[in-house]
């Protein structure tokens, strides 16, 4: 079994079991001239893609978005006090603390914020007139406010965040990509530099701030479940990577949370906007706290309160060498490519997989053409026999 996973190279191969281990010898043995479980499994890749789910329900997709629970430790006489201890200590001592750090970040934040912007809302003439006689402090006080704001937020988890490379800088026609692990990922990339982000609208207190201060900073929503978003944003993109004035672009190009182990396939839309595309790569160390957010099982407040109970979250960060489409490559091979420099350099494993399968299922016309070619498939190794 080994030597065939070793002789593989495909990525999704390594992670398909083989049905004919799970089966009993004797039912694949049958005469010469009948159809076996074999020839039925070589028919189509779509039946063995199945067969092989049906065995193994963890299988690379389903993995892409799981929770790793940590493993217990306080398994003995001798462990289990300290592990009470650090109970004590991180609910007891910590956590109210981080929260006390995380209120004044935000009383230091609205009471500068308020006066800059709500007090301007409504009043576009003298907005614009301040705007024009100190377009450079309007905007730079702004961002400033939410990095601070951002820094807090990484203050009150304990955040230990290594940076590598040189930091972002607002040029014209370039984006930012980086993988996705949690809605932390914005506020660890945020504190270092405000960038304008594209992200799906959320409801309570997080489209609250979506609304009013991230999108000051030129921030683009979209509904996932609206298709006439989609030409929308594609036009906002175009218009924000040409002002020359407008903050840095970040995407998420997977489109969705993944753990941390893997990277699934990069939506194009960032890769043909006719730019330089900066690839950011976030790996965070589990040794004290998962910051994998599984959006489907626990909300973000219940996310945040998780991390601020944690001893601490631990991350790298990478901004890596900037990337341009290359003679006859496709937007497709261009996103592939910068895929592959983000994934070797955190160590995450590719696999090909869509991240909006996580949300919709395949559509009609999908499933026919499936259907229609295995079933061609059939018929063409019914009629050898």
């Amino acid at each position: 079994m080994s030597n065939k996973l070793n002789s593989s190279s495909s990525e999704l191969d390594l992670d398909r079991p083989n049905i004919e281990d799970y089966l009993p010898s004797g039912s694949i043995q049958e005469p010469i001239g009948k159809l076996r479980l074999r020839d039925l499994l070589d028919i189509s890749p779509t039946l063995t893609e199945a067969a092989g789910a049906i065995v193994d329900v963890s299988d690379s997709f389903t993995r892409c978005f799981k929770s790793n629970s940590p493993e217990p430790w306080n398994w003995n006489i001798y462990l289990f006090p300290l592990w009470c201890l650090g109970v004590v200590v991180r609910y007891g001592f910590l956590f109210p603390l981080r929260v006390l750090v995380l209120t004044i970040g935000w009383i230091i934040f609205l009471s500068c914020y308020f006066p800059v912007h709500f007090l301007l809302k409504g009043h576009d003439k003298l907005r614009k007139k301040l705007e024009q006689l100190s377009h450079d402090i309007y905007f730079s006080l702004q961002r400033g406010l939410v990095e601070l704001i951002c820094s807090f937020f990484v203050a009150s988890w304990t955040g230990v965040v290594k940076y590598h490379g040189p930091r972002p800088s607002m040029r014209p026609k370039q984006v930012f990509v980086a993988n996705h692990t949690s809605m932390i990922d914005f506020i660890v990339l945020e504190q270092m530099t405000a960038f304008a982000v594209i992200m799906q609208k959320h409801p309570g207190w997080v489209g609250l701030l979506q609304s009013t201060i991230l999108e000051s900073l030129g921030c683009i929503w979209f509904n996932r479940s609206e298709a006439k978003d989609r030409e929308i944003v594609a036009k906002k993109l175009r218009d924000h990577v040409n002002g020359p004035d407008n903050n840095p672009l970040l995407i998420f190009p997977e489109g969705t949370c993944v753990n941390n182990h893997y990277t699934v396939m990069f939506k194009k839309g960032a890769f043909e906007l006719g730019c330089t595309v900066c690839p950011i790569a976030v790996k965070y160390n589990k040794i004290f706290v998962d910051a994998f957010w599984n959006s489907r099982k626990q909300s973000f407040t219940t996310h945040l309160l998780q991390l601020m109970t944690s001893w601490a979250v631990v991350c790298d960060v990478w901004y890596l060498e900037p990337q341009n489409l290359k003679p006859g490559e496709t937007p497709i091979e261009f996103a592939e490519r910068v895929r592959d420099i983000i994934s070797v350099r955190a160590g995450l494993k590719k696999v090909p997989w869509d991240g909006y399968l996580k949300y919709s299922r395949p559509s009609p016309k999908h499933r026919e053409r499936k259907q229609q070619s295995f079933a061609e498939s059939v018929l063409r190794r019914l009629e050898e026999k």
